[in-house]
């Protein structure tokens, strides 16, 4: 009997299988495997055509809605591929990435919406690549795919930083500017400017091919090395690994509000959320930004400027309403070396601060060493209460320049100069011990 049941059992194949658990077998399978499936058989080839089937796909790689639904699912994502289909694996991420910077800048700064400029065609980013003799990277290129980059206007996409005698704002270049711009001199060889800010000049570069000490697609700003007398010795300041994790890391810094908007303008200040201290009612938090632009290599010299924000609770008595008299600053680099800074006031002025009222400053600060902190106190009075002073505590923070590379000019000028000296010392000592052993030979002999 048994023998009988095990005869009429017949091996399971797709073929045979039902059509509910069929198409839930094709529902795991990727958009190749599903193409796949539409040549093996005639069964196979109508199930892996099921609509549903392919709006995952649309939706996954594509990032398409139902709304934009005009054909069958399938046909969408045929044609799609057809136009975009070397990026398919990139696509999905930048798409996000401009989708959600679109989003909160429409909310948040409405005109920078204005100057980003409409996608390119395929055959544009062909002509740039003939054009420089350069390939450019494919997350690049899906980028522009998506956004031809910005109008040169202010403020950039990019981000902006201003101090009392020192401006910048970056505008994402579009990608007829980004080739003109390309560098063939020594020192920015193969570099493609990514960014440029209208009034210092300064521009992120990426490199298309490793050479000069630079790995391909790295993101960096140019820092001239400013006691070299080659001009291409160039050190670098990196801001990115490639342009994906450049440009989705700054939106994400954008649209989680890591980067505040003051005055319709994206500003790069970094908060870390640990740099906030409460004294009383009165709170104080510190957000702090590196400017490359403003700092060197070689002699080591970095610049930062730090926002402050001075709040008192908006549940706070009215009496206590206070004014800023004086700071404290104690400044530590990296060598432990400290500096102890103390005067009146803050930036010129002695802010009063009330219930729900808040402040806000922007100052700077260099160190010689490529970190260093700052902590310390403001000192008020009470308006109320004349003769009463209090000491309100300002957070530790913390200043750390970027990872930098030196230049493989100053680098190779380095090396000469030490084989100089080398060959200089040896030819000195080799004559000293000549003469040191004709002497002791000559007071053996007499």
């Amino acid at each position: 009997m048994a023998a009988s049941v095990e005869l009429d059992l017949q091996p399971l194949s797709l073929e045979s299988l039902p059509t509910d658990p069929l198409l839930l077998v094709l529902s795991f399978l990727d958009y190749r495997d599903l193409m796949s499936c539409c040549c093996v058989s005639r069964r196979l080839n109508q199930f892996s055509s099921h609509d549903p089937l392919w709006r995952r796909h649309c939706k996954k790689y594509w990032l398409l809605s139902e709304a934009e639904k005009s054909r069958s699912w399938k046909a969408i994502f045929i044609d799609t591929y057809a136009d975009l289909g070397r990026y398919i694996q990139i696509y999905a991420t930048l798409k996000k990435a401009w989708d959600d910077l679109e989003k909160y800048l429409f909310q948040r700064c409405p005109r920078m919406i204005t100057s980003l400029k409409e996608s390119v065609r395929e055959e544009d980013l062909d002509a740039v690549e003939a054009q420089i003799g350069c390939k450019l990277p494919d997350d690049y290129r899906c980028s522009f795919r998506i956004h031809n980059g910005q109008k040169l206007v202010v403020p950039g996409l990019m981000g902006s930083m201003a101090l009392s005698n020192h401006y910048r704002s970056e505008d994402l270049l579009d990608i007829d500017t980004a080739a003109g711009g390309f560098q063939q001199r020594l020192g920015l060889k193969q570099c493609l400017p990514l960014t440029f800010c209208i009034h210092t000049g300064l521009s992120q570069y990426m490199a298309l091919e490793s050479v000069e000490g630079r790995n391909s697609y790295e993101i960096f700003y140019q820092c001239p090395d400013q006691m070299a007398r080659n001009p291409s010795a160039i050190d670098m300041f990196i801001t990115g690994s490639s342009y994906l994790e450049w440009f989705t890391s700054y939106v994400n810094n954008v649209v989680t509000g890591g980067y505040p908007i003051i005055r319709d303008q994206i500003f790069r200040y970094v908060h870390d959320k640990s740099c906030v201290a409460t004294t009383g009612d009165i709170t104080v938090s510190v957000s702090t930004s590196f400017l490359p632009e403003l700092s060197s290599v070689h002699p080591p010299h970095y610049f930062f400027t730090y926002r402050i924000r001075i709040e008192m609770s908006k549940d706070a008595l009215p009496e206590k309403a206070c004014q800023l008299d004086s700071r404290y600053w104690r400044i530590t680099n990296a060598k432990g070396d400290v500096e102890e800074v103390q005067g009146p006031g803050v930036v010129g002025e002695f802010p009063i601060i009330s219930p729900g009222r808040v402040y806000e400053y922007t100052s700077c600060t260099t160190f010689a060493t490529t970190s260093g902190y700052m902590e310390g106190y403001y000192t008020f009075h009470c308006l109320y209460y004349k003769d009463r002073f209090f000491n309100v505590t300002i957070p530790r923070f913390h200043m750390v320049c970027p990872t930098f590379k030196v230049s493989t000019a100053r680098m190779v000028t380095f090396q000469e100069s030490y084989c100089q000296n080398t060959c200089f010392y040896r030819r000195v000592f080799g004559w000293a011990f000549h003469f040191l052993k004709c002497t002791v030979y000559l007071d053996i002999l007499f």
